[in-house]
């Protein structure tokens, strides 16, 4: 997921920071095909890829395998928080090859020397990525990550159940006629980040006060609450188990491409959160080379037009944006107007102190329920 700095949002002004769609490969390890003249005849080498659900199109991954011979084996997440423990606790296994967390755990675990630094000279493809999600406040010269896909968290409504026009703000998640019909991410960072901008606060606040008034307001919205979900959210809308709630921008374009045509993605009046993801290689990584592989790969502008246009979420690749049709680049629900960019808001890290805070209370709202 995302950082900009403030609320804020012009190129070269990211002060940091940084979910997804079709990957049937999801905890399997793909095939090679080597018919390609260029993929290599047999390879036993296999790319462990640690990712978020769903964010990876097929096309991508066995493109990738016709042409390098190289094996991916996908395994997902569906929080920062687990990527990062699963990480910390694996550090010595070598277990990951390559993972996507977002900018402000980049950050944290490049801090806590979990990441090995890129060699950018086996990325050719490195300067066609757009230089406003460069050398950003996190991450120095892109020193540990490279921009994958970036994106916002806003409102979802059923328009066959609710009005649109009816919900604009995060407080009307907290309206009583919601009573058991909301979606919340199963994310502890962007569930506390919409509570705290209902409360004129930043969704960044590191104020303990402020983290406890967030968490205060959340149990008064429990009653409403149906499922937490953060692996497909767009699915309990699809399937008629909540109908208003949060989601991600590129879910709801999935979902109206898969057939709920009714689902209205909206920016809240308060303002949205925005997010960015990276790739890195972690410490102990045993194919680096094929990580740099993957990553110049996906940085090509027809590889990376692919995966904004499957999944929903906007690139970061310049080259890539000025090949898609113009309804896709103009599409606001995936490339925000500067008004909206305007009134939002990039995640960023709140240092370890505060988020045990947070990690504190999101246990207890979770367990409260």
């Amino acid at each position: 997921m995302p950082f900009l700095s403030s609320r804020s949002f012009a190129p070269n002004s990211i002060h940091i920071f940084p979910k997804a769609l079709l990957c049937a490969a999801i905890g399997l390890t793909l095939a090679s095909c080597s018919n390609s003249e260029n993929a290599a005849t047999d390879s036993d080498v296999t790319l462990n890829l640690y990712n978020w659900s769903e964010y990876m199109p097929q096309e991508i991954l066995a493109g990738f395998e016709d042409e390098t011979g190289i094996n991916v084996n996908y395994t997902t997440f569906d929080s920062n928080e687990a990527m990062y423990a699963k990480l910390k606790l694996l550090d010595d296994s070598s277990q990951y090859d390559l993972a996507v967390p977002s900018t402000y755990y980049v950050e944290k675990m490049a801090n806590e020397g979990l990441l090995q630094e890129l060699d950018k000279s086996k990325l050719s493809n490195f300067s066609n990525l757009d230089t406003s999600f460069t050398n950003t406040k996190v991450d120095p010269d892109n020193k540990y990550s490279i921009p994958y896909m970036w994106g916002s968290t806003g409102l979802a409504i059923n328009g066959d159940v609710i009005d649109p026009a009816t919900v604009n703000s995060w407080n009307d998640l907290w309206r009583p006629d919601f009573e058991n019909q909301v979606m919340l991410m199963n994310d502890m960072r962007e569930v506390f980040g919409m509570a705290l901008l209902t409360l004129g606060y930043s969704g960044n606040s590191s104020n303990p006060d402020e983290i406890k008034a967030a968490y205060d307001k959340l149990t008064t919205i429990m009653p409403n609450v149906k499922t937490f979900n953060s692996d497909a959210t767009r699915i309990p809308y699809m399937e008629g188990e909540t109908n208003v709630g949060m989601t991600w921008n590129g879910e709801a374009v999935m979902a109206n491409d898969e057939g709920l045509t009714s689902l209205v993605y909206k920016y809240p009046t308060e303002g949205a959160i925005l997010w960015m993801d990276n790739f890195v290689i972690p410490k102990n990584a045993k194919q680096v080379d094929a990580a740099h592989q993957f990553i110049d790969y996906i940085l090509r502008p027809e590889n990376a037009k692919i995966i904004s246009e499957e999944i929903g979420y906007a690139s970061p690749n310049m080259a890539a944006r000025e090949l898609m049709d113009e309804e896709v680049r103009n599409n606001p629900v995936i490339y925000p107007p500067q008004d909206v960019l305007a009134n939002a808001e990039f995640q960023e890290d709140v240092g370890d102190e505060a988020l045990q805070v947070y990690q504190q209370y999101w246990d207890m709202l979770k367990t409260g329920r």
